[in-house]
């Protein structure tokens, strides 16, 4: 896990200029800094260093082959390095080091741009290759690493992070308002699932995607390496063969990314996800290798599922590690966690997120494994139950009726969102109108000004069907178009921010293809969410845990931490000359809000996060980048 940086003009970079961005991610990368440049100094490529995997210099980046026609920055891990070596040997290459990094640079010179399809891994990288004048790009299939991207007349630069982009010579900082609105009124989306960033000047790859830069021209061809299509032969499957093909996916999958050469241990919140991670991981490690867990602990709160976490301790005997994030402690470190995070967070779970790593790296644990993708790709949301009871035939009505009986009775709310639907998709217009004549509602919608919501139209993208039924097409959607590349981007920077390496067993790219391919009872028959997970890991995980039918995500007390002191942040936000200037916030409104939610209307809480989470990105994250030194590009 590391930081990348490179850029490749037409004419000699400045020296300093790729330190200059790679020093901008040092924490991405705190155990070594390298570079490369080429001759003439058009080719530059940097990296930083979070030694994981043969943490030797052998490992250090970036790296040339042994012919010295390809170099190599790297960011992520190969998990299934180990594999493809032995392939490499078969073929007569013998590797000098015990590093992922050199078995992906020696299958690209053995195998080209095919030996995508070999990895199994979270990465980002760019690879120059002399030979062709080309950078080879790539993005994992999830997008659980970041590939950002800049390009001008001159130069195309690459990173990370934004924050080594934006100081660039010539790179705009203008911010996509339509973008950035249409996160606030749907956080799920809007700033992870197209080409363009928040950011003008800035694009990215997308999960699954490659690119190729001509050198000499500095264009750039993206195109798709990977995607997830219907395959009939998984259909064919039994229920408990397909259980039993399940667990042994998982379990490889978790002993794939057991893999490292520094200590690693879990995030554990009593879910039923990253509980099946840890139970799995310790059978795998033996009671002779003590392994330790992470736990955000919220005392007194209904939110806290630290009761479920302790059952899992108890049931493994795994070394626990507890963190209380406080509003004391969101506000003491508001300023560095938005330099962090880069872009606006949907809750104060994200502050959690970080407040878990933070304790990680206060143990010395460099590498955690966490429960991320589950509940998208094996449907773990009740509002897919709806989508499940639309893959019934109208010869199935009966059995339909049946199912829809047994969910109303575990899930009340589950099948009760079309008066919901109804509402949201009416014209934005129209329902801006209906709250502002009614003084009513809690739609973040309703605080923007009437000129802004035509920036809400999203343009008609081209997302067609992949062929999967209604179920597996919503998870299939939520897994690779929106909230999921979110939540991904969250576990990257809020690891990263401390050094901290997250791995996700669930965002493996053979558990989606079986997952996606599996018949829909088999997901979520007989009321059961993540039923494939359930009866997987029975006599595996404790049985309180597996039938824990309701859902929580990680989630602090919002409301209470509101009434604690976020109040005070919302009222000085609302307040303030540059909230009130801005042209999409309907200041009137908000006001409103701030005195709806002093008298008791304490759900608004969530409603006053998103301008309070927006300026505090505007101040705390833009309004930073922009007082950066700026960068030279060209010497």
């Amino acid at each position: 896990m590391c930081g990348i940086a490179g850029i490749v003009a037409k004419r000699e970079i400045h020296p300093d200029a790729v330190s200059a961005m790679t020093t901008l991610m040092e924490h991405r990368g705190p155990d070594g800094f390298g570079e490369w440049r080429n001759d003439g100094g058009t080719v530059v490529l940097g990296h930083r260093r979070l030694a994981i995997i043969d943490p030797t210099e052998a490992g250090a980046q970036p790296m040339c082959d042994a012919s010295d026609n390809a170099v190599l920055t790297f960011n992520g891990e190969i998990y299934n390095y180990l594999e493809i070596a032995q392939r490499l040997a078969a073929e007569g290459i013998h590797l000098k080091s015990h590093s992922d990094t050199e078995v992906l640079l020696a299958a690209y010179i053995c195998w080209g741009t095919d030996c995508l399809s070999l990895f199994n891994g979270m990465f980002a990288f760019a690879i120059y290759d002399k030979r062709n004048s080309t950078i080879f790009c790539a993005r994992d299939r999830f997008g659980e690493k970041p590939f950002l991207f800049t390009q001008m007349t001159e130069m195309i630069a690459f990173a990370s992070e934004y924050k080594a982009l934006l100081p660039l010579q010539g790179v705009s900082t203008e911010q996509n308002d339509a973008l950035h609105l249409r996160f606030l009124i749907s956080p799920r989306e809007g700033l992870d699932d197209e080409r363009e960033t928040i950011f003008a000047g800035i694009n990215q790859l997308l999960p699954g995607e490659m690119a190729l830069i001509d050198v000499n021209q500095l264009t750039i061809n993206i195109s798709r390496y990977w995607d997830v299509s219907p395959d009939a032969e998984f259909e064919k499957l039994k229920d408990d063969d397909a259980i039993a093909q399940f667990r042994d996916l998982l379990t490889d999958s978790i002993k794939l990314r057991l893999r490292s050469d520094v200590p690693v241990g879990s995030c554990l919140s009593g879910g039923l996800d990253s509980s099946s991670i840890v139970c799995v991981s310790k059978q795998l490690r033996g009671n002779d290798h003590p392994y330790h867990t992470f736990t955000g602990h919220f005392p007194g709160a209904a939110q806290d599922e630290l009761p479920f976490a302790q059952k899992v301790i108890d049931h493994t005997g795994v070394v626990s590690h507890l963190t209380e994030p406080t509003t004391t402690g969101f506000m003491e470190n508001l300023d560095q966690f938005m330099w962090d995070n880069e872009l606006p967070v949907g809750s104060t779970s994200q502050f959690a997120q970080w407040s878990v790593f933070k304790k990680a790296k206060e143990q010395n644990i460099t590498v955690l494994l966490d429960g991320q993708g589950a509940d998208e790709l094996l449907g773990g949301y009740e509002q897919y139950f709806n989508y499940y009871l639309q893959t019934f035939s109208k010869q199935e009505d009966s059995k339909a009726k049946r199912e829809s009986a047994a969910i109303e009775k575990r899930y009340p709310l589950a099948l009760n969102g079309t008066k919901s639907k109804l509402k949201d998709h009416a014209p934005p217009l129209l329902r801006w109108y209906a709250a502002q004549y009614l003084k009513f509602g809690s739609d973040t919608l309703f605080g923007l000004t009437k000129e802004s919501l035509p920036l809400l139209k999203k343009p008609k993208g081209d997302t067609p069907s992949n062929g999967f039924n209604p179920l597996s097409e919503i998870l299939y959607q939520d897994s690779f178009k929106a909230h999921l590349p979110t939540l991904l981007r969250y576990g990257d920077r809020n690891s990263m921010a401390h050094s901290r390496e997250v791995r996700l067993p669930f965002c493996d790219h053979r558990i989606a293809e079986f997952a996606l391919n599996m018949k829909p009872a088999t997901l979520m028959g007989e009321a059961q969410t993540k039923r494939l997970l359930r009866r997987a890991m029975t006599k595996i995980l404790p049985e309180q845990i597996r039938i824990r039918w309701n859902k929580q995500g990680f989630l602090p007390p919002q409301e209470h931490w509101f009434s604690q002191g976020l109040q005070k942040i919302a009222n000085e936000t609302i307040s303030d000359k540059r909230f009130q200037e801005r042209s999409y916030w309907n200041v009137a409104w908000w006001q409103k809000c701030l005195d709806r939610f002093n008298n008791g209307e304490s759900h608004l809480a969530w409603t006053l996060w998103r301008p309070v989470i927006s300026e505090a990105w505007q101040t705390k994250f833009v309004d930073r980048a922009r007082s950066l030194p700026t960068i030279k590009v060209f010497a």
